[in-house]
């Protein structure tokens, strides 16, 4: 008699996870750090158009995907890693140490170099403004100038991150 393989034989435990690499891993939906990065960042997106309709008084959806603005993202999920691993394996850990630098790493260049970036970005689109309109570079499009962030939005993004992280522990 011919016996029928079903979806579920295929993925219990008799058979290697590794001969289906893109079979969801019920590990992944449980692994802390991942899941508080994630929503960290999330979090932190959906917050900049309430921040940006505070600051400018309009509501604009496109914040939630683009970089620079309050808080930080980068810094929410970098730091909401860092914190949710030291509180599932502790704080004397590689893993630990490998999070906090690269937290250390994003958070400097946000609000160094990108954020200068930006700052070079505007200026020369006022300056590219002021050239008579039968200059070459008159009809050239904008540079994004909202790239980095100061150093309240990388605070506040830490935050952010600090508290996601400590929350979505605690909901275990």
């Amino acid at each position: 008699m011919d016996e029928v393989m079903t979806v579920g034989d295929a993925f219990s435990s008799s058979v290697k996870p590794s001969l289906f690499p893109l079979a969801p891993d019920p590990l992944l939906t449980s692994n802390l750090p991942l899941i508080s990065a994630f929503l960290a960042g999330a979090i932190a997106q959906f917050l900049k158009i309430f921040t940006t309709w505070y600051k400018e008084r309009k509501w604009e959806s496109k914040r939630m995907f683009g970089s620079g603005g309050m808080p930080s993202s980068h810094s929410a999920t970098v730091t909401a890693l860092a914190l949710a691993i030291a509180l599932q394996e502790g704080s004397g850990g590689p893993a630990f140490a490998v999070a906090v630098v690269f937290a250390c790493v994003v958070m400097y260049d946000a609000s160094g170099v990108r954020l200068h970036a930006g700052l070079q970005a505007e200026l020369l689109n006022q300056i590219v403004c002021e050239f008579p309109p039968e200059h070459p570079l008159s009809s050239i499009r904008p540079l994004r100038d909202s790239l980095g962030h100061t150093p309240l939005q990388v605070v506040a993004g830490a935050v952010l991150g600090c508290l996601v992280a400590y929350f979505t522990r605690n909901r275990n």
